[in-house]
């Protein structure tokens, strides 16, 4: 079981970025993949879940509008679209992964997940 994010960087407000997760060991339908991220103080906020292949994206209201998150299962694959950045955007990003379907109140929970991605930073600059 392994997931990687990557894709983080530098960017100006206002501006986009693409996050990867490539995602191991979550072939079942049934898997549940997430977003979170970590700025420096904070606690871990969740972002967005697909709680199993047929379901769709859920969103926190932080996100919700301006994030979009889509799966490929074919490229074993989560992908992050983050536009209209602001400065308090950034943080570290994390894609994490469980085996079971979560119900939605649990998904952007991130005591819900066993599974880590090693992280990679998002600086928005103002």
């Amino acid at each position: 079981v392994q997931l990687q994010a990557s894709g983080g960087g530098l960017v100006q407000a206002g501006g986009s970025l693409r996050l990867s997760c490539a995602v191991s060991g979550f072939a079942s339908a049934s898997s549940s993949v997430a977003w979170f991220r970590q700025a420096p103080g904070k606690e871990r906020e969740g972002l967005s879940c697909i709680r199993s292949f047929t379901s769709g994206p859920t969103y926190a209201d932080s996100v919700k509008g301006r994030f979009t998150t889509s799966r490929d299962s074919a490229k074993n694959t989560m992908y992050l679209q983050m536009n209209s950045l602001k400065p308090e955007d950034t943080a570290v990003y994390y894609c994490a992964g469980r085996f079971t379907r979560l119900l939605t109140y649990m998904c952007l929970d991130p005591s819900s997940y066993d599974y880590w991605g090693q992280g990679t930073q998002v600086t928005v600059s103002s």
